[in-house]
């Protein structure tokens, strides 16, 4: 089904930034129908900004507009949100066929809202957010080995006392999840001199050479691996393989004093046990990116241990973040306009999750 005009309609359901719309509409303006509301929409607080302000709420006019566009609706930039919750958003949208995702890590959404088994084509963001978040994982080891908190403890008292840091070179880092995100902190590990192993996917047949890692350890080795870790990180997808993973004999196994970074999901953490080996000191840092209840609440002791760095689920979010997904929607775009499914990059296989 199309649209009135006999053009595919494609709804931006999410902040975007006009010259991003632009980009959309320009990729076949004679055979796509580009519905872009921004009064519908809630102000964006940051740049790359998915959600907007969160006191955000339509008038009863509004909310029958955007019903209403959602209902001529074939494609869709991004989930809508409804007011009232996500529960049943998509019986709104009933011409749907596509969904482009603003995320990579989208899995267990399309599980919880009923989709895993539909014919809906969902495509990610997977591999936008690979650069930044690697950067916030070199942020995190960096600072960590350079002593950064002594640094500026030392300035804020005006205090000159030489010590000794330490140096990345030499050290073991262990990735669980070697995809986009993770082979791009491998290479980065490896241009620092560290050791770089991986964990291997359950009936993944690659090597560590393609992968580009030192060695590769098979699901069962888990514990083997981290017990030569000094410092691991988390990149794999939510999903019924990966939840608590990363469990308390698992920390137990880690190298002492080692660093835990996590740019997954928090569901793949035991953050009972992660706390308490944070205050053992058994974990020398850990830099959370997610958590297991987001926003994290303010009465988690995390909040104030020494020993963590708290990111607000924002390591991946840079102010180039939109343009790259545009460059991946508009791609997708023409693939499905031409009827070239298969060129069209980011599939979600609903069956894995990822």
């Amino acid at each position: 089904m199309t649209s009135e005009t006999g053009r595919l309609t494609v709804f931006i359901a999410s902040p975007l930034e006009p010259e991003q719309v632009d980009r959309i509409r320009s990729v076949a303006p004679d055979r796509i129908e580009v519905l872009h509301e921004p009064a519908l929409l809630p102000g964006a607080r940051f740049p790359a900004d998915h959600k907007g302000r969160e006191d955000f709420v339509r008038t009863a006019a509004q909310e029958e507009q955007w019903r209403m566009l959602l209902r001529r609706a074939e494609v869709l930039w991004d989930f809508p949100p409804i007011a009232g919750g996500e529960d049943g958003v998509f019986d709104l949208v009933p011409n749907l066929k596509w969904v482009q995702t603003t995320s990579s890590g989208v899995g267990q959404q399309i599980k919880r809202l009923g989709l895993q088994d539909s014919d809906l084509l969902v495509t990610t963001a997977r591999g936008v957010h690979a650069g930044p978040l690697t950067e916030f994982v070199f942020l995190a080891l960096l600072s960590h080995v350079k002593r950064l908190s002594v640094l500026q403890a030392e300035q804020r008292q005006h205090h000159w006392a030489r010590f000794c840091g330490d140096e990345l070179a030499g050290k073991t880092l262990a990735i669980i999840g070697a995809g986009e995100v993770g082979r791009r902190v491998a290479a980065l590990g490896l241009g620092f001199g560290m050791r770089v192993v991986a964990l291997a996917r359950s009936g993944s047949d690659r090597t560590a050479e393609q992968l580009g890692v030192d060695a590769l350890f098979p699901a069962t080795r888990l514990h083997d691996m981290l017990a030569q870790t000094d410092a691991l990180v988390l990149s794999v997808p939510h999903t019924p393989e990966t939840e608590n993973l990363i469990d308390e004999a698992a920390l137990r196994a880690l190298k002492p004093g080692g660093v835990l970074v996590n740019i997954a999901r928090g569901q793949v953490v035991d953050e009972a046990a992660l706390t308490e080996a944070l205050r053992s000191g058994h974990i020398g840092l850990a830099a959370l990116d997610v958590f297991a209840v987001e926003p994290l609440p303010a009465e988690s002791p995390l909040w104030d241990l020494p020993n963590v760095l708290i990111s607000p689920h924002s390591g991946s979010t840079a102010a180039s973040e939109n343009g790259k997904i545009s460059d991946i929607f508009c791609h997708n775009l023409r693939c499905f306009l031409a009827g070239k499914r298969g060129d069209m990059r980011n599939v979600l296989d609903k069956t894995r999750l990822y």
